[in-house]
């Protein structure tokens, strides 16, 4: 937990007048505690563990994405899931295998919006706990199905409720556990967990189908989701729970050992005091406004309402942006490329994501979320056009009943793979950054279950209606995910902030200060120009 994790006390809280018998005297003070004590990256190693066991969570998610992009194509889930067709053989019809795929997202959607509320009502950890072993009712649900659609349909209803709240909890609480210049990498942990359990369920799913031709194809990684939910419970015992919940608990020597766990410092520290402190005030100023209500979130004096139309945008537009398209249909779209084995190429596309996202926690801190977002998808955008435009007027020279170009098709992958690289390091994982950032803490947990609710409705749509509009206009598809990419690269432009390297309490001071995006990078919070000035 650090200091961005609270609001600023003011000046009389900080001056040592006697209205608070802080044991740091003055915010000079503050500064250069902090400042002097620069650390090593191996005092941080414990909260970067603790963090990386949380955002576990996002591999939950990620292996669900990845197995079920392959079982749409195996034989024994179509056989006991699929229809037959009039030529005797069985299949699943463009409307069932969207079903199947998307409705995971409205679980999730209802989730995040409702089961993330435990986290409030019993800590992070518990609610963590919860929602995970709500997920492993779905995966039982699902696993027991022998022949009817619809009671594995309702498993992925029920599992994607506990993966909607973890998709809400595990950044909240990564976000308040992490070092101030960690947060935008630690929580960037997240996607690159995801990555890794696409990447694996890949992997998974190309063996299953290699070496088995009965359920054993489809229920064994779904038997592996026991396991990945097991080993995110039990890393709950060794994670500290959220310092700004134990205050709010009253837990105020836990919440202590929490900070000092964190920063790697006694609990006699200044900086755990400062903080504690922070905490504590930001919590009485937060029980003197009131509890957060839903009307709360439509503040516009406040600029709450613009902050939450920013995350609900950035968040659809993950979406919108087509990066699903690949995931949950990679295997279906190559093999209509033409490729010999679409398991295969599916493989080398989680690769690639999981191999990117590294970058992604360098890049995130480094050169900042708006240019990060902007140039993202102006690359997004070329690689979608190219991928567009290749596959309408390259990839079938003699007509689609006749074989397809296997050049045209290797370019379709390449820029797949150009594409997927630019958004496992861009989009992926700043759009859960932001929204970890431009909330303050009083709606943070709402606002934050709102976005990501959009996230997931949008998800639904595009995984529901692909079968249908890939059917319809075949490639040509990638040209709305152009549009939607050139709409991302004005929107960021104009209506989102820079937040890199402020705290929650400067993001909100920014905003009411009115500052244009396109000037926040060069923006300094009060606090610093003071320093400065009195420098």
């Amino acid at each position: 937990m650090t200091v961005s994790e609270g609001m600023t006390p003011s000046k009389s809280e900080l001056s040592g007048d006697g209205s608070n018998s802080h044991p740091i005297e003055s915010k000079k003070d503050i500064v250069s505690v902090i400042s002097t004590e620069t650390k090593p990256f191996s005092a941080y190693i414990f909260a970067c563990l603790c963090c990386f066991m949380v955002a576990f969570g996002g591999f939950i998610f990620g292996w669900d994405t990845g197995t079920i992009s392959g079982f749409v194509k195996q034989t024994d889930f179509i056989a006991r899931f699929g229809q037959l067709s009039p030529s005797g053989e069985y299949e699943l019809s463009d409307d069932r295998t969207g079903l199947i795929v998307s409705i995971f997202n409205i679980g999730c959607a209802v989730g995040g919006i409702f089961l993330s509320k435990i986290g409030d009502a019993y800590g992070r950890k518990i609610g963590l706990a919860t929602v995970t072993a709500v997920y492993v009712i779905g995966i039982v649900i699902q696993i027991s199905a022998s022949d009817k659609w619809y009671q594995y349909f309702v498993g992925r209803i029920i599992s994607g409720l506990g993966v909607g709240g973890i998709a809400v909890l595990s950044p909240m609480l990564i976000s308040e556990t992490s070092p101030k210049h960690l947060r935008g990498s630690l929580v960037s942990c997240y996607q690159l967990m995801i990555t890794a359990g696409i990447f694996l369920g890949y992997c998974t799913n190309y063996g299953t189908k290699t070496n088995y031709t009965d359920s054993r194809q489809w229920r064994i990684p779904l038997g592996l989701g026991f396991a990945w939910a097991l080993l995110m419970i039990g890393g709950m015992a060794f994670v500290p729970e959220s310092p700004r919940y134990l205050v709010e608990a009253e837990n105020l020597p836990k919440a202590r050992m929490s900070i000092a766990r964190a920063n790697k410092v006694a609990e006699d520290h200044p900086i755990v005091e400062h903080e504690l402190n922070t905490l504590q005030t930001a919590i009485e100023l937060e029980k003197l406004a009131g509890k957060a209500r839903i009307v709360d979130l439509f503040n516009v004096k406040k600029k709450i309402f613009q902050r939450l139309i920013i995350g609900i945008f950035i968040q659809s537009l993950q979406q919108l942006i087509g990066n699903n398209y690949f995931f949950y249909y990679g295997t279906t779209i190559f093999n209509a490329v033409g490729m010999d084995d679409p398991f295969v190429t599916s493989i080398v596309l989680g690769i690639v994501n999981f191999g990117s996202t590294f970058f992604s926690l360098y890049t995130v801190d480094k050169f900042g979320r708006r240019k990060c977002l902007i140039w993202g998808a102006f690359a997004m955008a070329i690689c979608m056009a190219i991928f567009a435009s290749v596959g309408v007027t390259k990839l079938w020279p003699n007509g689609e009943d006749q074989p397809s170009s296997k050049p045209a098709g290797n370019v379709m992958i390449v820029f797949t793979c150009i594409y997927i690289f630019f958004f496992a390091t861009t989009w992926a994982p700043i759009a859960y950054v932001i929204i970890s950032e431009i909330y303050p803490l009083r709606v943070k947990a709402r606002a934050m279950a709102l976005a990501t609710a959009a996230n997931w409705i949008w998800g639904f749509l595009i995984a529901f209606f692909t079968p249908r509009i890939t059917s319809a206009i075949k490639f040509c598809y990638g040209y709305v995910f152009m549009g939607c990419l050139i709409f991302a690269f004005f929107y960021i432009f104009f209506f989102v902030p820079e937040t890199k390297g402020l705290t929650l309490e400067d993001v909100d001071e920014m905003w009411q200060e009115g500052v244009v995006p396109w000037g926040s990078e060069s923006w300094l919070p009060r606090s610093d120009r003071e320093v400065a000035h009195d420098a």
